[in-house]
């Protein structure tokens, strides 16, 4: 990895959550020094001291993206575990202009919190290319599960996972959540949620399994989103007797996000992300294919039909939805095909974390959202709600020098030919987006230098965050 004392970085518009401005970028050591404004004496002068300079030129100066929602060497089942180690998929997060990702401690039915913690930290320790953390799902809400949820949150894991979805795994019913929700607001912690009516759709799942219809798109057709706004009404509603945060993960649909606006409305702390897939991909173009196209398409929630992407991006433009983050658990062909005779054994996930940012600003040119609106989803946002700014998630004087160069007039052609995910298809192959990352810089050390990839495992430190700036 290369690191240089003194980086500045000129000819480039910084782009901030109140637009893009040119400015030059001076970095010292791991921290950004300064902002200054273009040809400035202070920037002369450390290019004449022998500092690294990087021609920004014609691109956007952002910062580095915060993707707080992926899923790194998951086990889904005996036979499947997603196939992006923290090495491959920290690496490939940073072609694609991400600097941090937060992940999952995953603690199921029978398993102690802090097994479960210990056991990830492992996992990723020394294998990051870009610093991390932790969030914690927790799957069995009891009185010791509870009480170490203040000494995660002293560690700097300071948001939990509940999930009203996949009953018998990780399924909390209400009387747990509300305790946990409880416990939450007197840490002063986020609650995150995956809101599914999972107790009914695994009855409509067994009831399309016996009738026979087992492809693909029984995935989408079981899992409606009537339940999936049913769950979020549910979730704020016991947010609101508990007085507590909450954040809805992956949110995929128009029903859905109009709870989130009444929520809102009523002035709660409800917050709501979404990702690529449910921006761009459909149940009826994607997921309804015969074999292998439809199953490479399942991840839960599932696909919706188009006309959600316009009430999507509307909701990222008024900030109904928060945050774009990933949900990035991708399985192999081979994984995908367990469920060529029942949907239901299909590993569910797929990959974009190298492809976020590329995605929210291909909607930027398509006059979906401004610049300024996708560094805010895409990296101020999460940092903010996620304890890490202004560590992370802006370029200003004493941040991270987590800094990307992005030039928006070149054409890229998405697919398995041209990305580093360690994954042997594409579920966005033959797409054509404007716009690429040049240059990454993560803490002040260079990771992408000009298109070509300079990171090595281990830089990426674990971010002890701190509670949520937006919460307080």
């Amino acid at each position: 990895m290369s690191s240089v004392d003194t980086i500045v970085i000129q000819g480039g518009r910084v782009v901030s959550t109140s637009g893009a401005t040119a400015a030059d970028v001076i970095v010292e050591g791991e921290r950004i020094a300064a902002v200054v404004a273009p040809a400035s004496v202070a920037s002369m002068a450390a290019t004449t001291s022998g500092a690294r300079v990087v021609d920004a030129a014609g691109c956007y100066v952002v910062p580095g993206g915060v993707d707080v929602h992926t899923h790194l060497q998951l086990p889904m089942s005996p036979e499947a575990t997603s196939s992006d180690t923290f090495e491959t998929g920290s690496a490939a997060a940073a072609w694609g202009g991400t600097t941090t990702l937060i992940d999952f401690a995953g603690q199921m039915k029978g398993m102690h919190v802090r097994d479960a913690v210990e056991e990830r930290l492992a996992e990723a320790d020394g294998q990051c290319a870009i610093d991390y953390g932790f969030h914690l799902s927790m799957g069995d809400v009891d009185e010791i599960a509870l009480k170490e949820m203040g000494s995660l949150v002293d560690e700097g894991i300071t948001s939990f996972k509940f999930f009203m979805a996949y009953p018998g795994v990780y399924y909390s019913d209400d009387g747990q959540i509300l305790r946990a929700m409880q416990r939450s607001a007197e840490l002063g912690a986020l609650t995150m949620m995956h809101a599914e009516n999972g107790i009914a759709i695994d009855v409509l799942r067994d009831q399309a399994a016996s009738r026979g219809d087992t492809g693909s798109v029984w995935h989408g057709r079981t899992r409606p989103s009537r339940l999936e706004s049913e769950a979020v009404h549910r979730a704020a509603a016991l947010a609101e007797v508990a007085g507590a945060p909450l954040y809805i993960v992956h949110l995929t649909s128009g029903d859905a996000l109009e709870q989130v606006t009444w929520a809102r409305q009523r002035g709660l702390n409800v917050f709501a992300e979404t990702c690529p897939q449910y921006l761009y991909l459909s149940i009826d173009e994607h997921l309804d294919q015969p074999g292998i196209d439809g199953l490479r398409h399942i991840c839960s929630p599932p696909l919706r039909h188009h006309e959600n992407h316009d009430t999507l991006w509307k909701g990222l433009r008024r900030d109904e939805l928060a945050v774009v983050s990933t949900d990035h658990c991708p399985f192999c062909d081979n994984e995908k095909l367990l469920g060529t005779d029942d949907f239901r054994v299909t590993p569910n996930g797929l990959g974009s974390i190298e492809h976020r940012m590329d995605l929210i600003h291909a909607g930027v040119i398509a006059g979906e959202i401004s610049v300024a609106r996708w560094v805010e989803t895409c990296s101020t946002t999460p940092a903010r709600l996620f304890g890490m700014y202004p560590q992370k998630g802006v370029i200003a004087p004493g941040s991270d020098a987590d800094i990307v160069v992005y030039d928006p007039t070149v054409t890229q052609i998405l697919g398995t030919d041209t990305h580093h995910m360690n994954l042997d298809h594409s579920v966005w192959e033959g797409m054509e987006i404007p716009g690429q990352v040049r240059t990454v810089i993560s803490r002040g050390s260079f990771v992408i230098d000009d298109r070509t990839y300079v990171g090595r495992a281990g830089h990426g430190q674990f971010l002890r965050r701190d509670v949520s700036d937006l919460l307080v």
